[in-house]
């Protein structure tokens, strides 16, 4: 893209600025040390032409909406459409939630994100034992059919995109979000949404898993086949990396772990008989954004340009649609503090910033209040309206991908490429990601990443504003979100209420035949479960017969 003998007189003359110019200075005022990004990439005093001095535009830029993706997935990115302002959001009843979301869609937010508690994450009913003092506390409880419908009340499926973050028990959420469609007049043809159903990185990062990798990877198919049959405007999967980088990984390993993921998803359909190219565009991707600015643009950029070559010289897909990258980013959890917490305002800002020059489809910002409890909704407003004024104020959406051609930008963008390109090769070599899971790769990899950060803390090596630095005596009091206790007995006495008014002789028969089905490798689950969800079989009945049949997960000791 550059002259070389332009390149030439480039770097003579940044070569005599350090010998002359900076040396000069550095007697004087001395620089701080050695500066790193969070993936270990060296950050160099400056940059130039000279940093960039292979980049090929057309094949390593290109434009937006065009292979290889890197400026954007779309040709006019926000200039048409922004993106989806969708705060996630869920706790205690399905009351509460049904409130809290029509209060933020009456402030301006464009899409639903619900977010289930623990139980509800790992298939339990809100009686169960393993569920008692964590019901609601998360996120909301859903245990059948009538929670789910009352979640959704007064809230059109057509008119509205629902993104859910649920993964082992996903199969069961999304039928009975087919079924409450049904039971407003949408049929699942016109159902718009994502849903996460992404278990990989559960043995990787979270701990939320029910079944071993096989299982999980069929129903995680199951759910590929059938929506691209029935639900075609569904996203299918949210292979997330945000999980992957609140456990400490780096943006590289980030890249790496959930593209990684993402391998394995794209292989188990083509395996089950798929075509990839009916599937792949429907497949969408979760990432964090942390506070390093300009290297989480270029993780963005880098994710979309690795994930295009995949798709296009691995898997030999032919559709561009299938080559995409589209994204939800959430900004970082682990970065907000419970010292100072109005500070996690400005840390939010940054990192929403971040997403949106990075071209991410859709956004939660968290609120300044996290570190205590789930967001208040003094709080949750506050973090839209970040999202808000970065739309409509900051000027950012006028332009297609403005920090391209940034000598830095471009240098990260290819930084982390190249090391999450070798982070993959090495799991290829291990036999792909489930089999790197299993041998507790992923895992040190994140441990150890994570433990340098903590250390770079506590050494002061790296700043974090009211942590290690900059303390005060008091914090500012703020108002925290509390969960009323009685509310798990609520919850079970209704729970006790719907077992007592469904058809008990239909809900056997659903379960017995989704048990007879399961045993079979060959056959799709959703069907059954759709059946079971709509005759309120209970979220926890419909995991236990698949528990009976698959087993459950027990993860390897890791040092």
């Amino acid at each position: 893209m550059f002259d070389r003998k332009r390149l030439e007189k480039i770097s003579q003359a940044k070569e005599r600025w350090e010998k002359e110019t900076v040396a000069k200075n550095l007697e004087k005022l001395p620089e701080k040390g050695e500066f790193l990004t969070s993936s270990d990439i060296p950050v160099n005093r400056l940059y130039t032409p000279v940093d960039n001095a292979n980049l090929e535009y057309l094949m390593e830029l290109g434009f937006p909406g065009e292979y290889p993706f890197t400026r954007g997935v779309y040709p006019t990115m926000y200039r048409a459409r922004l993106w989806t302002m969708r705060q996630y959001a869920g706790f205690g009843t399905a009351e509460q939630t049904n409130q809290r979301f029509k209060y933020l869609l009456s402030q301006g937010q464009t899409g639903l994100s619900v977010a289930f508690d623990f139980p509800t994450q790992v298939g339990y009913d809100c009686d169960h034992p393993m569920a008692k003092g964590e019901v609601g506390k998360v996120g909301v409880s859903v245990s059948t059919l009538r929670d789910m419908e009352t979640v959704f009340d007064g809230i059109p499926l057509n008119k509205i995109t629902t993104s859910m973050t649920i993964n082992a028990p996903a199969p069961v959420l999304l039928a009975m979000y087919i079924a409450v469609g049904e039971k407003q007049g949408v049929p699942q043809q016109q159902l718009d949404g994502t849903v996460q159903n992404d278990v990989l990185k559960e043995y990787v990062a979270r701990g939320m898993y029910i079944f071993p990798p096989k299982p999980s990877m069929r129903l995680a198919t199951d759910i590929f086949e059938y929506c691209s049959k029935n639900v075609p405007k569904w996203n299918t999967i949210s292979i997330s990396g945000y999980h992957i980088r609140e456990a400490g990984a780096t943006a590289a390993q980030e890249i790496a772990f959930t593209l990684a993921n993402a391998i394995a998803y794209v292989q188990a359909a083509i395996n089950r008989g798929l075509d990839v190219d009916k599937f792949a565009g429907r497949l969408s991707f979760f990432f964090a954004a942390h506070n390093n600015l300009f290297e989480e643009v270029a993780k963005f950029r880098a994710a979309r340009r690795l994930w295009a070559k995949i798709m296009r010289e691995r898997f030999k897909a032919t559709n561009p649609a299938s080559w995409m990258l589209r994204f939800h980013t959430q900004t970082s959890g682990v970065a907000l503090t419970a010292q100072q917490p109005y500070n996690n305002i400005v840390r939010v800002t940054i990192q929403a910033l971040a997403a949106v020059l990075g071209g991410t489809q859709s956004l939660h910002t968290n609120s300044f209040d996290e570190a205590y409890a789930l967001p208040s909704e003094q709080a949750v407003t506050v973090a839209l309206r970040t999202q808000q004024i970065i739309a409509y104020e900051s000027g950012v959406t006028e332009t297609i991908d403005p920090l391209a051609g940034a000598y830095y930008v471009e240098y990260l963008t290819n930084q982390l490429e190249e090391k999450a390109a070798k982070y993959i090769e090495q799991i290829d070599e291990m036999g792909g990601a489930v089999a790197a899971i299993e041998k507790g790769f992923m895992q040190r990899e994140i441990m150890e990443s994570a433990y340098r950060y903590q250390k770079e803390i506590e050494s002061k090596k790296r700043i974090v504003v009211g942590v290690n630095e900059f303390i005060t005596g008091e914090d500012a009091p703020i108002k925290i979100l509390r969960i009323n206790p009685e509310i798990e007995k609520k919850l079970v006495e209704r729970l006790n209420e719907v077992k007592r008014q469904r058809n008990q002789t239909k809900v056997r028969e659903a379960l017995d035949n989704l048990q007879k089905a399961a045993e079979n490798e060959k056959t799709n689950l959703m069907p059954f479960i759709i059946q079971a969800v709509k005759e309120y079989a209970t979220l926890g009945e419909i995991c236990d017969k698949l528990r009976e049949v698959f087993g459950e997960y027990k993860p390897p000791t890791i040092f």
